[in-house]
Formats: C-alpha cells, structure tokens, sequence
C-alpha cells in the first residue's frame, strides 16, 4: 500500500492517508532544485538588466544626435550640398524615432509597432533620396514600392490588432463587439 506525505496542518480527512513513520519531514533540504528557484526575483533582475540596457541606447542615441547636429551645422558654414545636408536630417529623424521607441519601451515595455514601421519607411526613404531615384535601378525602385505598401498595410492592420495589456481581454471584447452586431 503506497502512502502520501500529508503537508496540511488540517486533520486527516476521508480521502488522506497518515503520514508514513519512516518517510522523512517536509524540509527545504528536499524541496526539488526547479521549486528552489525564485522566479519572481530572477525575472524582476532581468527587466532591471533590459531597462539598464534601454536607458544605455537613449543616453548613446542622443549623444549620437547631438554629434551629428554639429556636424549638419558645420556643414552649413561652408557650401551646402542638398543630397548631404537632407540625409543628415532624415537621419536625424531616425534617431529621435528611434529614441522615442526605446522611450515608450522603457515607459510601457512593449515596442510599438506603429513607431517601428514608421523608422522603417523614413529610413528607406532616407536611402532612396541619398542614392536618388534616377540613379537607382528600376528593380530596386519597384523592391523599395512593394516594401512601402507592406509598411503601408502594417500600419492599417495595427490599428485593428487588439491590445493585451493589463486588464484587457481581446476575446472577451471581440465578443461583446459581436453580441452587439448580431440581431
């Protein structure tokens, strides 16, 4: 007859066996090593290591757009090239989008989507104007269209994706829409 350790400090019920006198007391010395772990502490150290990581790229960002600030303005003292001086900027902009991603990432941990594909296609554009579309071979002009129509459709179909934050079921509001449709 197998008998099970009893951990309850409640008395024996119907279904609950004694103890066995020869098995050993529930200790910590014989809790298993995978029940030993503190999962909460580990994952809580992890997010403190990525949000160190996250203030790490603004600080580094933002010394990068400051550097190239000055380095737009020096370019300004002397002759202007168009190309040149529009690149920087574009670029420039992809990094203030860049910045503001890592800050609602640190904000509400999640990337943004919309802010992704946005540095998506500001960043192929910045290529395009760099290179110049007459210059550029027409395969590579058709790539660059199907590519901006795929961000395109992206940024539409965000906007239908149901959120999953904190207190938000998307099932349960998929369905109330759909009660609300039927007759």
């Amino acid at each position: 007859m197998e008998q099970v350790l009893n951990f309850d400090s409640a008395p024996l019920g119907e279904h609950q066996q004694p103890q066995s006198a020869h098995s050993p007391p529930a200790t910590a010395e014989h809790v298993p090593w995978h029940q030993q772990f503190r999962r909460i502490q580990i994952v809580q150290s992890l997010e403190a290591v990525q949000d160190l990581i996250a203030v790490s790229l603004c600080v580094g960002l933002f010394c990068v757009m400051a550097l190239q600030l000055k380095a737009i303005f020096q370019s300004l003292i002397g002759t202007p090239h168009f190309h040149e001086v529009t690149a920087d900027i574009l670029f420039i902009l992809i990094l203030v989008e860049l910045f503001r991603l890592l800050i609602i990432y640190l904000q509400e941990q999640r990337v943004s989507i919309g802010v992704s594909v946005e540095i998506a296609i500001v960043s192929v554009l910045r290529e395009v104007i760099v290179k110049g579309v007459l210059e550029t071979d027409w395969h590579q002009i058709l790539a660059v269209c199907f590519f901006l129509v795929a961000m395109a459709l992206l940024m539409v179909v965000r906007v239908y994706l149901p959120t999953t934050f904190a207190g938000v079921d998307p099932r349960r509001q998929v369905a109330a829409l759909r009660q609300n449709v039927t007759p």
